[in-house]
């Protein structure tokens, strides 16, 4: 399992936008790019498919841009993967029907993989993104103390 552009761009966008969330302040686009080092334009599209999904909410006006639509710890990992890569997103198709038993060890075994890697995106939010990053940087200023 690979973690792809698409997938940390998104994830990186909306540790911004959970970092802000408290504030209730919109992100404009321009912001989280220059924060993230995302381009504008991937950043864009990323957000309009967040939005479809109702992982954010967009303001418009002179202070728009856009928010969190729940609360960081509501928001599962799992949740943005099946946002961005759809929900149906499985290892193989589950009409696939093996022709030999080395194929079925290999479907079971993938099958299994799949569903661990489901459990983990499940059980972190976008705050246990936070968390982790805080404690991470917490750890690198200890580090040149």
């Amino acid at each position: 399992m690979e973690l792809s552009c698409k997938n940390e761009y998104a994830l990186l966008a909306l540790i911004e936008l959970a970092v802000h969330y408290a504030s209730g302040e919109p992100l404009q686009i321009r912001q989280i790019s220059a924060q993230q080092q995302i381009p504008d334009r991937y950043l864009e599209q990323l957000l309009a498919t967040l939005r479809r999904c109702g992982l954010v909410r967009s303001q418009r006006g002179a202070k728009g841009g856009y928010v969190l639509a729940r609360e960081p710890r509501k928001i599962t990992l799992l949740e943005v993967m099946s946002c961005l890569d759809g929900s149906d997103a499985q290892p193989m198709e589950k009409n696939a029907v093996p022709k030999t038993v080395e194929g079925t060890v290999i479907l079971e075994i993938w099958q299994e993989a799949y569903e661990a890697a489901n459990a983990v995106l499940h059980r972190y939010t976008l705050q246990d993104l936070c968390d982790k990053r805080d404690a991470r940087r917490q750890l690198d200023i200890m580090y040149y103390i």
